[in-house]
């Protein structure tokens, strides 16, 4: 009878954690060991391989389409760093102001261009951004008193600002509900302290709020260089299946789909996704060291 408890203890946590183990192996660790050993093949087609090696990663040290992506990437990156989340804070903060009426509302208005989907934000930013019919030119033109020139190609002439300000839209709320989170946490107590010190609003934004939300605002911007970095939906939709003009809209991730999936070099592809899990690795271990290194002092 002890004998089976025992028997039993061992076996009920593996029933349990089975079918977790047998997914994540068959899903994840095997295709991510298989993309790890393609990476140092050259594909011609599904069916012929040939092991070349670290070459694949040597020529993209000098693929100069694949640092253009890169280039692209970070821009729309620092697009997200610089804009979007000091707008989503902004919002936080305008929304965490007491005695404000429909807050509720307010919460979801703004949240809610989340929830669509990428692929929808970029369908419903195409005609946004077309010439004479678009509502951006359309309404500039009509802010301008005709000054603005309603044939403006905003796709042709400035890619990468037209990708932020569509991202801008859907993770604006998104990222506004950390901030708000964070900031409802600020504790009153220090808040309170800091203004019989004579401290003003921006003096307490800056000594109070900031080193309490700052754990939460690491999170946020891990998270939206992470998500900078894998960007393909939108861009891929807006700019018709291409890299727009001059390759200008063209990302890491939409290079490695045209190198994989339309020219048809796998093992090319698969060294591409490696360096950039190599790359998004180091940018989360280089904010972990900082976040420690503010911690100790």
């Amino acid at each position: 009878m002890k004998r089976n408890r025992i028997y039993h203890s061992r076996v009920a946590p593996w029933i349990f954690v089975g079918p977790f183990v047998v997914s994540f192996g068959l899903f994840t660790l095997w295709p991510l060991l298989q993309s790890l050993v393609l990476a140092f093949q050259q594909t011609f087609g599904p069916a012929t391989t040939r092991w070349v090696g670290l070459r694949n990663f040597e020529y993209l040290i000098g693929d100069p389409l694949f640092w253009q992506a890169l280039g692209n990437t970070a821009q729309f990156t620092l697009g997200s760093l610089f804009i979007q989340l000091p707008v989503a804070l902004g919002l936080a903060l305008l929304l965490n102001r007491p005695g404000i009426r429909g807050r509720g509302l307010y919460r979801l208005t703004f949240f809610a261009p989340s929830l669509v989907g990428l692929p929808f934000v970029a369908i419903l930013f195409g005609p946004i951004f077309e010439k004479r019919t678009g509502l951006l030119n359309a309404g500039l033109h009509w802010l301008t008193g005709g000054a603005w020139n309603p044939e403006f190609a905003w796709m042709q002439n400035y890619v990468m600002s037209s990708l932020i300000l569509a991202a801008l839209w859907m993770y604006a709320g998104f990222n506004m509900v950390y901030f708000l989170a964070a900031l409802q946490n600020v504790s009153k107590e220090l808040l309170e302290a800091a203004t019989i010190d004579g401290c003003n609003a921006w003096q307490r934004f800056r000594h109070v709020v900031i080193p309490e939300i700052r754990p939460v605002g690491g999170f946020v911007v891990l998270l939206s260089v992470i998500g900078s970095f894998q960007m393909f939906e939108l861009s891929y939709i807006l700019l018709n299946n291409s890299g727009g003009p001059d390759n200008r809209g063209l990302t890491v991730v939409m290079y490695l789909y045209q190198t994989g999936f339309l020219t048809g070099d796998l093992g090319y592809a698969s060294a591409i996704g490696w360096v950039l899990a190599l790359l998004l690795m180091g940018i989360a271990l280089l904010q972990r060291h900082l976040n420690r290194k503010y911690e100790d002092n």
